[in-house]
């Protein structure tokens, strides 16, 4: 299994916006090859540190799906949010792989 999150901090009262957005998304990755889950993680002591947590089968099918047209797509998107803050705003990438359960 491979495991990526992606962390991003935002203005703490945006909070309940950007939330509003992952749970409106596309779900574009959920037929992804590979794809086993989405979760959106917000800690618990700094409201405006999100983590989207995404599980894949392998590296292979996360590689793959991040340069698909589907992937690329979606992200141009983002960038084109009226709320110029919000759509600038860069994640750290973190990439996982599962070595014991």
């Amino acid at each position: 299994m491979y495991i990526v999150h992606s962390v991003v901090t935002i203005p703490e009262e945006k909070s309940d916006e950007v939330i509003g957005l992952y749970k409106n998304r596309s779900k574009l990755v959920d037929e992804a090859e590979g794809f086993i889950s989405f979760k959106l993680l917000q800690n618990r002591h700094k409201a405006g540190e999100l983590t989207v947590q995404m599980e894949w089968e392998t590296e292979k099918d996360y590689l793959d799906w991040i340069r698909s047209d589907d992937f690329k797509r979606i992200h141009e998107l983002e960038k084109k949010y009226p709320d110029k803050e919000l759509a600038n705003i860069k994640a750290r990438v973190h990439q996982y792989k599962v070595v014991a359960t």
